[in-house]
């Protein structure tokens, strides 16, 4: 049996089985079509001791991000949203030009660029080469390392101190979760702040989420977890937010435990909320698996009537939540014909598993689908905006969580 990546003790509780699948990033090249993927088991389970929602078997993380296909400068409204955090840290914490920001998992400087824009020193820590180097171009220092109490005390080492971390949708990426948040620790100013971001547990259970669950999510965190890992560090959470993000999302404010940061109504109220879902107790997470069942039922009832009376069903955005949701559903190229998908890297690939080419979205209006399955549902509103034309020839847009909609 296998134990908790925080605290030992042992996994025998299921959250949800979904069953053995390809790895969610590793896009196929086209002439690879038709050869065997690996697979590995994807099961999430609950440690009944800390009440931390993780998979039970790693993947190693050598293995899925090292060269990584994801840029987050390809979602419009995740740069706006990096500008606007930026934003309002420099004046919250009085940043300016002798104060130094860290980003851990920076990727391609979509963060740190507006920080370097004011003036503010910046560092990014990024373990995919092919990213950092993108960021490099943008003239953000990067350091390509996985971040951990290593990487941190050689920096540490090197001089840099910062008085900002930023940590964002990366906290549930790490396989060795002591290791990662120690580091924190080692490199925060006594009065510095890390900003951590991640989608809440508590939206996930209440959404019916499980697309969300994929090997390069080791985590699934709710902030009653997330506080018992940084109590066991010496760091404080003294404020949160809550973000709309990743289909709802936490900002968690942290400090080291003696820092002055007074604790904020924002953390007294998501306490109480996860309260009142019962989080504290074993019942809440017990009832997640039918719906997800529910889920993959209504998915492959569309798709066998679309088939049936002769209509073209293509998907959008070749998400890595999406290969977890085709995957389970059991979808091949066969109920979809196409995915559409701006990043040029993912283009003329195949989706991992379901082996649905990518295509440029340039190529919709050519192949007018009936119905365009939205796979990154938390960009419903921006995709369906974008993609309007399709109602010219009176196509439907599709969402397939937490309940199938045709809109």
């Amino acid at each position: 049996m296998s134990e908790c990546r925080f605290c030992h003790a042992p996994l025998a509780r299921s959250f949800v089985d979904l069953g053995l699948q390809p790895l969610a990033n590793s896009y196929v090249a086209a002439n690879k079509a038709g050869v065997p993927e690996p697979r590995y088991p994807l099961h999430a389970r609950l440690c009944e001791s800390c009440l931390l929602v993780q998979v039970d078997h790693d993947v190693p993380a050598e293995a899925i991000f090292s060269d990584y296909a994801y840029f987050s400068s390809y979602a419009t409204s995740w740069v706006e949203h990096a500008r606007r955090y930026a934003l309002v840290m420099q004046q919250r914490f009085g940043l300016g030009p002798e104060s130094q920001v860290v980003e851990v998992a920076s990727n391609d400087g979509y963060l740190l660029q507006h920080f370097k824009a004011a003036e503010i020193k910046v560092l990014g820590v990024e373990p995919a080469a092919n990213v950092a180097a993108v960021a490099e171009q943008k003239g953000i220092p990067s350091e390509v390392a996985f971040f951990n109490t290593e990487t941190a005390q050689r920096l540490r080492n090197a001089g840099y101190v910062a008085d900002l971390m930023v940590a964002n949708n990366v906290m549930a990426h790490v396989p060795e979760l002591n290791e990662f948040v120690a580091g924190f620790a080692i490199l925060l100013k006594p009065q510095g702040v890390l900003t951590v971001e991640f989608p809440h547990l508590l939206n996930l259970i209440e959404q019916v989420q499980f697309d969300t669950i994929y090997h390069e999510h080791y985590s699934y965190l709710s902030l009653l977890a997330a506080e018992k890992i940084f109590t066991a560090h010496d760091l404080r959470v003294f404020d949160v937010e809550q973000l709309p993000t990743h289909g709802g999302s936490l900002r968690l404010f942290v400090c080291h435990r003696d820092a002055v940061h007074a604790d904020s109504s924002g953390l007294t109220m998501v306490r109480a909320q996860e309260q009142a879902a019962g989080l504290q107790g074993l019942a809440a997470y017990d009832n997640f698996a039918p719906k997800v069942q529910a889920v993959r039922e209504q998915l492959r009832a569309f798709l066998a009537e679309a088939k049936r009376v002769g209509r073209k069903v293509c998907a959008y955005g070749a998400a890595a939540k999406g290969n977890t949701l085709l995957n389970y559903c059991g979808v091949t190229a066969l109920d979809i014909a196409v995915v559409y998908d701006k990043n040029p890297h993912k283009q003329n690939h195949l989706l991992p598993g379901s082996q649905v080419p990518i295509r440029d979205p340039q190529a919709i209006a050519a192949d007018r689908p009936d119905y365009l399955l939205i796979l990154p549902w938390n960009l419903r509103e921006e995709i369906s905006a974008e993609q309007a034309q399709i109602r010219d020839w009176g196509g439907h847009f599709v969402t397939a969580i937490p309940r199938l909609q045709v809109f």
